[in-house]
């Protein structure tokens, strides 16, 4: 890992109609336009879409790092993830993510400490630990047969 401060940057660009562009140095650039529920077309990712989905995939990289550490061997996690967005102190905001991730263990794996690092992985999450919305999670553990 590098020292911290790490930096960030993206560039979002567009016109008074029609999707924007945002882009990174070395990254595909993506389309994004409002959500449906805001009058957009409902399929080209939004920022909310976008946020919901750093929160998931946050989650599933920081649970990686985790198992890697700890030497627990996992097949697959999905994690399906909702955000809230509602008025909150006069003002629109995301103010609950709720994470439902389901994690597929090989036969014979520890589903204790699975369930440990699952939970780890929603405390240490980055971008969760950023946002001021609660969130909560709801974990399954399956074994594959």
């Amino acid at each position: 890992m590098h020292p911290l401060p790490h930096r960030y940057e993206v560039v979002a660009r567009g016109g008074p109609t029609g999707n924007l562009s945002v882009a990174g140095a070395n990254l595909p650039s993506l389309e994004v336009t409002a959500p449906a529920q805001f009058g957009g077309p409902g399929n080209v990712w939004s920022p909310e879409e976008l946020l919901t989905a750093s929160v998931a995939s946050c989650f599933l990289l920081t649970f990686d790092t985790l198992a890697e550490f700890a030497r627990l061997p996992w097949i697959e996690l999905s994690c399906p993830t909702e955000a809230i967005l509602e008025m909150a102190d006069g003002k629109r905001r995301f103010t609950r993510f709720s994470l439902r991730p389901t994690l597929k263990l090989p036969r014979g794996a520890d589903a204790q400490k699975a369930e440990h690092l699952l939970r780890k992985a929603e405390e240490r999450c980055l971008v969760t630990a950023s946002l001021s919305g609660a969130v909560t999670l709801s974990a399954s553990i399956e074994f594959a047969d």
